[in-house]
């Protein structure tokens, strides 16, 4: 139709756009975007089993993969619990204490969109643990059965129920698997059928490499660009079963930065939004330019690991002793860390219900460590020569270099001399597995690996229990003492918790009695970011839920 009246005309042509504008999809609105400064030099892995410690749980476990059980981080104020994760609930046999029923959450898919069920539970569980199955990977082995010492096998019931066998009866089992995260079978299956390898091992190893470039787990956030030892970015899943942790942002894009001084001028620049672990001289700066700063006291603790091999220094206790009453706790805290840490008098501190009543007391105590030392045979014109691993970074690690300079200052005032082997954090880590006998260790007889007390396994059995000397687990100094292994099993297999409370109580005690460690400090987690991010949630763990994080454009 050929309209004559140019008013008309105009009239109809506005008309026809407002109905085609109403059709036309909405303008989206800027997506929102956290760019956070990690403490790691590089990505840890992406394929279903962290390296880099707990930072990589943190960044590349939690997020993008679920496992069964999982830790509540929605309080700054209460203690972190494991809760339920993609298992709804679990119990222990009556009649058979090595075996466990796990009932399944419904209704759950990967991010490829195939379901998780009791099948690829088992599958994850022997992608560890059983050296024949197609999709057993020996890289993940080390950062996995490791925590979970005491898991043999899963079996399917149905499909979604599970049973899990352990070699022994282990209480610690619920908690040990929030370690084990669950990957997608069929994705990694589809990469199998398309690899290429002179052989089926060959064809695993080139699957897991294209699965850590295309990762597909159950998690608030999916991978969307991978570039090692650059970025990783990740992007919200709208379909996360927990609606409550649909992350509120559209993109997190993660960055290493090693060094401190480095995160922190990135995070005045604005390059990123968040940094892990500030520099702490420049926490004045930051707070008068409107950052904020988070931090809460963790279960952790940063320590010296002594090495008890024949032939080490640190295998007389009154040495052991010396060390730890060398040190101005409260020194470190108030000058060189700017107040970002809690004086370690162990593993638990008073109050904690695994504390127990041990009769060493750990304090600064100049005069008294020097005359343990004489005692010892050693004095002003006789240093004990001792060499302690650590690295220049790493999860966890809070500011390595500085503290380790701190405590060589220190110890040389009670007749200690001091030696650093500084190396990369990932390389610290693989060694601690390897422990002191190895020649990783570079005749080392301590190491500055720092842990995770939030579970009896990760704060005291791992490093205590001789059974868990390496290539087990990470009791890198080989302690064996008979005290200590009665009382890891008494823990273990006492299903009462009052009960477990109470023998975990009297294993820590006896560990500082022994001196088991230097006991430094806990650390407090802290943060700096821009005063655009919201929600943040800073628990009492080493872990942090990054879903109800919010940043303004």
């Amino acid at each position: 139709m050929f309209i004559k009246n140019n008013n008309t005309r105009a009239a109809l042509i506005a008309l026809l756009a407002l109905g085609s504008a109403a059709a036309w999809p909405r303008v989206a609105a800027a997506e929102t975007v956290l760019r956070i400064g990690m403490t790691a030099a590089d990505i840890p892995r992406t394929l279903g089993q962290p390296d880099q410690g707990f930072e990589g749980n943190r960044f590349t476990g939690l997020t993008m993969y679920d496992a069964l059980t999982s830790w509540d981080l929605s309080s700054a104020d209460k203690a972190s619990v494991v809760i339920p994760g993609l298992a709804t609930e679990w119990k222990v046999d009556d009649a058979d204490k090595t075996k466990w029923v796990f009932k399944l959450r419904p209704g759950v898919t990967f991010h490829d969109g195939s379901p998780f069920n009791a099948d690829a539970v088992v599958w994850n569980v022997e992608k560890v643990l059983k050296q024949d199955a197609p999709q057993f990977d020996a890289s993940q082995v080390g950062v996995t059965a490791s925590r979970m010492p005491t898991l043999a096998s899963a079996k399917k019931i149905d499909d979604m129920t599970v049973e899990l066998t352990t070699k022994e009866p282990d209480s610690f089992l619920p908690i040990n698997l929030t370690n084990l995260f669950m990957a997608s079978p069929a994705k990694w299956q589809s990469f199998y059928d398309k690899a290429e390898g002179a052989d089926a091992k060959a064809k695993s190893q080139a699957a897991w490499t294209a699965f850590a470039r295309s990762a597909s787990g159950t998690g608030p956030w999916k991978m969307a660009s991978f570039t090692p030892r650059e970025r990783l970015e990740l992007v919200k899943n709208p379909d996360y079963w927990n609606k409550d942790r649909v992350p509120k942002v559209d993109k997190m894009v993660l960055l290493p930065m090693p060094e401190a001084n480095a995160r922190t001028a990135a995070l005045l620049s604005g390059q990123v939004d968040w940094v892990e672990a500030p520099a702490p001289d420049a926490l004045p700066e930051l707070k008068q330019r409107g950052f904020k700063l988070y931090s809460n006291e963790q279960p952790h603790v940063w320590p010296w690991q002594f090495s008890r091999v024949e032939g080490s220094p640190w295998n007389d206790i009154r040495v052991r002793k010396a060390a730890n009453l060398c040190v101005d706790r409260e020194g470190l805290r108030d000058g060189l860390l700017a107040g970002l840490m809690v004086p370690a008098s162990g593993t638990f501190e008073p109050g904690h219900p695994w504390r127990g009543n041990p009769t060493f007391q750990i304090k600064y105590d100049k005069a008294a460590a020097q005359k343990l030392m004489q005692e010892a045979g050693y004095g002003p014109n006789k240093k004990l020569t001792v060499k302690t691993q650590t690295s220049a970074s790493g999860s966890g690690q809070m500011q390595p270099l500085p503290m380790n300079e701190y405590l060589q200052q220190a110890l040389a005032e009670c007749y200690f001399d001091v030696q650093l082997d500084v190396i990369e954090w990932n390389t610290l880590f693989t060694n601690w597995r390897r422990g002191a006998k190895d020649p990783s260790a570079n005749g080392s007889h301590a190491t500055n690996v720092t842990y995770a007390a939030m579970d009896p396994f990760f704060a005291l059995v791992r490093f205590l229990q001789s059974g868990m000397a390496p290539p087990v687990s990470n009791n890198w100094g080989f302690i064996n003492n008979p005290k200590f292994d009665e009382l890891v099993k008494k823990a273990r297999q006492t299903f009462d918790p009052a009960a477990r409370d109470a023998a975990l109580a009297e294993l820590h005690a006896a560990s500082v009695d022994d001196a088991a460690f230097l006991y430094v400090a806990h650390d407090v987690g802290p943060r700096a970011m821009s005063p655009k991010v919201t929600g943040v949630v800073q628990p009492k763990s080493w872990f942090i839920d990054f879903s109800p994080v919010s940043i303004a454009q």
